[in-house]
């Protein structure tokens, strides 16, 4: 048993749909998140910068005494492959990603979407091919859906046109299975369903994350808060914004956010 919260990061809003998922899965955990608002996008930075971003956030996290961390961000998750760091057990979406496009997949045609961080690291389809060498990847950076998403234009008209420009490509090569490749992709899932349709199954990080900490809870590497009887949610975020408020009292809906808080990583 272990009382301690999990951690999870991300750029900005968009790991808030991570947490939401993670929330729901384990009603009796508690969760730190951390928006790195005030450096957003990390997805237009180079490997460099993001790793050392990264690393800045994980300390900040790992100094409030966290049992794990989840790096929500696809784009940090291509930058920090470790399983633990300084004896600290580490999620990144990669594997988790690649692993349940794999499952739902049965043509192993798999489309992966991305910043182009994400996309130029090539981690996704190194990992699905890691996997199951068999496997077809094609990959499509889409830089518009982050502010897309961070201004919450989630069912604007404007934002399908741009969907169905970014997808066009891809749809091309048959693919039955669509990884979500940014934690902020899954507030655009409508937009995104409207261009793949129904014969297209999206992958989205927050659920495939919570299959491995399902997993590490049940062979006890990670140890559960069983007698906790209210989970406790801290929102952090590097800059103030009333807009990232009101956005992520949105997007956690029905989970409720017990603070919000300006932090300082230093």
């Amino acid at each position: 048993m272990d009382s301690r919260p999990i951690g999870v990061f991300d750029s900005g809003i968009g790991g808030l749909t991570v947490l939401k998922e993670l929330a729901l899965q384990f009603p009796h955990e508690s969760f730190l998140y951390l928006g790195d608002t005030a450096r957003l996008p990390y997805g237009s930075k180079s490997a460099h910068t993001i790793r050392k971003y990264s690393e800045q956030n994980i300390q900040f996290l790992k100094r409030l005494d966290v049992k794990a961390i989840v790096i929500a961000c696809n784009t940090a998750s291509t930058q920090v492959p470790e399983p633990e760091l300084e004896g600290l057990p580490i999620y990144n979406v990669i594997g988790p990603g690649a692993q349940r496009a794999l499952e739902v997949s049965h043509s192993k045609r798999i489309g992966v979407l991305g910043t182009r961080a994400t996309i130029n690291s090539k981690a996704y389809s190194h990992k699905i091919m890691d996997l199951d060498p068999s496997a077809s990847v094609i990959d499509q950076a889409c830089p518009l859906f982050v502010p897309l998403a961070e201004e919450g234009w989630d069912s604007d008209p404007v934002t399908n046109l741009i969907v169905f420009r970014y997808l066009s490509q891809i749809l091309q090569h048959s693919i039955d299975t669509l990884i979500l490749g940014c934690t902020h992709y899954p507030l655009l899932k409508n937009s995104i369903a409207r261009v793949t349709g129904s014969s297209i199954e999206l992958v989205d990080s927050g659920e495939a994350i919570a299959r491995w900490l399902e997993r590490d809870f049940s062979k006890n590497r990670l140890g559960r808060n069983a007698n906790s009887s209210h989970q406790k949610i801290e929102i952090m975020t590097t800059d103030s914004s009333a807009h990232f408020t009101e956005m992520a009292l949105k997007i956690l809906k029905p989970v409720k956010a017990d603070e919000f808080k300006v932090v300082d990583l230093n």
